[in-house]
């Protein structure tokens, strides 16, 4: 390589964008041009984001590394999307990760905005050791509760991995239907990494669902409103009635069939 100081400012940052030596650095510090300054500035500030980055996720490892530890190699997270909507499926998810992973920005689902969502959505499935998703249909909702059909749509997407689970770590819920060890986490999309990746497998999944029966179902706003119950769906619902893909016992829903 050329000195530094025969170097463009685009070569240096070229060089700055790879893995520059600790020499190549200093010369860098040392170097009179504010556009090479700029550059170092700019790179020393993206290596300590990085290094809050990495130490983020390795908190949100907690979990998984005391499992690790006792020998429990496959640990698959689980949670779920959809449980509040008035219309279409909850969706669960389950995600087993490897030790060693690369995704930046990991998090609760609903901490990330849509297009980070949609590109951690695609990273997940890239490196996982296993992943599944699993639903419960309206009328299921309807006849088993929100809250068993959530377990159900836990269930199947558990039952539906290729890679044998060894432990489970479900956000807030436990599946005592499931004779693998588990536990149920608090706010767990927010503690551990496992569960994060599953809650936005779960949460990408549902949402390109609903943009599907957005489709079948334009009159709605499926796409924009997810099925949740805002102004603009509640107004939809009183003036065209109840779709076959409602939850007609949850109440705004019910209110409807009831006024018909």
């Amino acid at each position: 390589m050329k000195g530094i100081s025969r170097m463009s400012i685009r070569e240096v940052s070229e060089v700055l964008n790879t893995e520059p030596s600790e020499e190549f650095l200093k010369a860098c510090a040392q170097d009179s041009r504010q556009g090479v300054q700029n550059l170092i500035v700019r790179y020393y500030k993206e290596w300590e984001a990085r290094l809050v980055e990495e130490e983020r996720i390795e908190a949100l490892l907690r979990e998984e590394k005391q499992l690790w530890i006792k020998g429990y190699l496959h640990i698959a997270g689980i949670d779920e999307a959809g449980r509040g909507p008035l219309a279409g499926p909850v969706v669960a998810a389950t995600c087993i990760l490897p030790a060693k992973f690369n995704l930046p920005g990991l998090n609760d689902s609903k901490k990330l905005t849509e297009s980070k969502r949609e590109k951690l959505f695609q990273q997940i499935k890239e490196q996982a050791i296993g992943y599944a998703v699993g639903s419960a249909e309206p009328a299921e909702i309807d006849g088993l509760n929100i809250l068993q059909a959530t377990k159900l749509a836990m269930k199947r997407a558990v039952e539906g991995l290729k890679v044998r689970p060894h432990f489970l770590l479900i956000d807030a819920l436990e599946l005592s239907s499931l004779k693998i060890p588990q536990k149920g986490i608090i706010d767990g999309d927010a503690l551990s990494a496992s569960i994060a990746a599953a809650s936005i497998l779960a949460k990408v999944s549902r949402d390109h669902l609903m943009g599907e029966l957005d489709k079948l179902y334009p009159e709605y706003g499926f796409a924009k409103n997810k099925g949740y119950g805002t102004r603009e769906h509640l107004m939809a619902l009183r003036r065209y009635g109840v779709s076959p893909i409602h939850r007609r016992s949850f109440a705004p829903v019910q209110q409807q069939l009831d006024i018909v």
